[in-house]
């Protein structure tokens, strides 16, 4: 679940969930937001890379 772009998930939402079910990507402090699309993608990327990279190579 992702919440807008320049605020976040609402704490309604956060404290339901339990804190082995949130993630956080750091960014450098004072900086924009990032962008709901980039955020997705660097979360996804992530999880595949924490799982090896499963079907990452095409085979004939």
């Amino acid at each position: 679940m992702f919440g807008p772009e320049t605020r976040g998930l609402p704490a309604s939402i956060l404290d339901a969930l339990p804190a082995e079910q949130k993630i956080r990507i750091p960014m450098v402090p004072d900086s924009r937001s990032m962008n709901l699309s980039n955020a997705v993608s660097v979360v996804v990327y992530e999880a595949w890379r924490q799982l090896g990279y499963p079907g990452a190579v095409l085979r004939d």
